[in-house]
C-alpha cells in the first residue's frame, strides 16, 4: 500500500508537501504514511483515493484494477 501511495503521487508530479496540503496534514505525517511508519486513517484514504482519482482498494493493494469508481 505504502509504495502505491508513493507511484500515484510521483506520477501525479506532486511533492509530498502538495499532497499534504491537500489532505490537511503536514509533510512530516504524510511522509511517515508513505514510508508506512504510521497507519493511514480511513479519512486520509478517502482522500488519497479521490485525489488521485482511483480506489481505496488500489491503494490497499486488494485489487490491480486502479480505476475510479462513482456511485449513479
Amino acid at each position: 500500500m505504502y509504495e502505491r501511495i508513493r507511484a500515484l503521487r510521483e506520477d501525479a508530479d506532486l511533492t509530498q508537501t502538495e499532497v499534504a496540503k491537500v489532505l490537511h496534514c503536514s509533510q512530516r505525517v504524510y511522509s511517515n504514511y508513505e514510508r508506512g511508519d504510521l497507519d493511514i486513517p480511513t479519512e486520509i484514504l478517502i482522500g488519497l483515493a479521490e485525489l488521485f482519482k482511483t480506489n481505496t482498494d488500489y491503494i490497499l493493494g486488494l485489487t490491480k484494477n486502479d480505476l475510479y469508481y462513482k456511485e449513479i
